[in-house]
């Protein structure tokens, strides 16, 4: 029997509006992060980056937010995440490409069949029958949504044949949630095609799998950088 913590961290809004609306995204999807049984140094080694970090005046009041940092923080983050080396798993769905009857049963539809499309595979992956599967889910949206989309990560859970321990907490609660968000940060600016440093050094060593059932929009390569 062994413990295997999953931390998963989503990406993406639940808003099927075109492209032009400001902050829609053609994705919504899930990434999870995962360190196996004692990981007590990698929490630590969190910790002492972001005192670190803090005490040359960068403030971080709620821990590492990729979207938010800035690319000193960002360098600092992806090297200890390198060093870490989680196992790193994402799955997108590109909202284009929803069924009719997906959209025509809501935002949550989507958020629950992304987190079910997601863990359905990969906790059978990280863990085998008797062991604890601990789930830390980050939180979602506002009062309301944090109920449904609680709800709905439960539901999944039950579908799964294992021993789960599902948690859901705030981001800046937990280091492993704040590393599964740069490492899903980090996929999703691959798949769309815009740059990003770290990705081929620091997540997709360890990334797993990047599924995309509903397909993937076309992107223009980046330019290669010097």
């Amino acid at each position: 029997m062994a413990d295997v913590f999953l931390y998963a961290d989503e990406t993406g809004n639940l808003d099927y509006a075109g492209a032009g609306k400001h902050g829609a995204s053609a994705y919504f999807g899930f990434g999870t992060a995962v360190f196996n049984g004692d990981h007590g140094d990698a929490l630590m080694e969190g910790l002492r980056l972001r005192a670190e970090v803090t005490a040359t005046g960068v403030t971080l009041p709620r821990g590492f937010h990729a979207v938010d940092d800035s690319n000193a923080t960002r360098g600092q983050m992806f090297e200890l995440i390198a060093e870490q080396a989680p196992r790193f798993d994402t799955t997108f769905l590109l909202k284009a490409g929803a069924y009719p009857r997906v959209k025509a049963e809501g935002e949550m539809r989507l958020y629950k069949l992304a987190w079910y499309l997601h863990f359905k595979e990969i906790a059978l992956q990280v863990s085998n029958r008797g062991d604890r599967l601990y789930v830390i889910a980050g939180t979602f949206g506002t009062k309301q949504r944090r109920s449904q989309a609680e709800a709905a990560l439960h539901d999944v859970c039950r579908q799964v044949n294992r021993d789960i321990r599902l948690c859901v907490w705030e981001a800046a609660t937990s280091w492993g949630l704040q590393v599964a968000d740069y490492g899903l940060w980090a996929a999703h600016r691959d798949l769309r095609g815009k740059h990003c440093y770290w990705y081929g050094k620091c997540v997709e060593p360890t990334l797993q799998s990047r599924f995309a059932p509903w397909g993937v929009e076309p992107v223009t390569p980046p330019l290669p950088t010097s």
